[in-house]
């Protein structure tokens, strides 16, 4: 059998803040985060580096999309 190479191209990774989220409030304040309750719950901050987006619920769960490695993951 062949040796298959993996590389990594997106960690998902999540997380609670323990506290809700005043998601209308960070969509009108935080630069770069979207918020349309009527297309998805959450609100959508797009990082530039590392190249990801967080996703952010009202609960306080964030998940992390699009880092490669877990510093990254970190650092977002």
């Amino acid at each position: 059998m062949k040796d298959i190479k993996f590389k990594i191209e997106n960690i998902v990774a999540s997380a609670n803040l323990g506290m809700e989220l005043d998601l209308y409030s960070l969509g009108r304040k935080v630069p770069n985060i979207e918020y349309e309750p009527e297309q998805f719950p959450g609100a959508i901050l797009k990082l530039k580096e590392p190249k990801s987006s967080l996703l952010l619920f009202k609960n306080g769960k964030i998940i992390c999309t699009g880092c490669k490695t877990e510093k990254e993951v970190k650092y977002a």
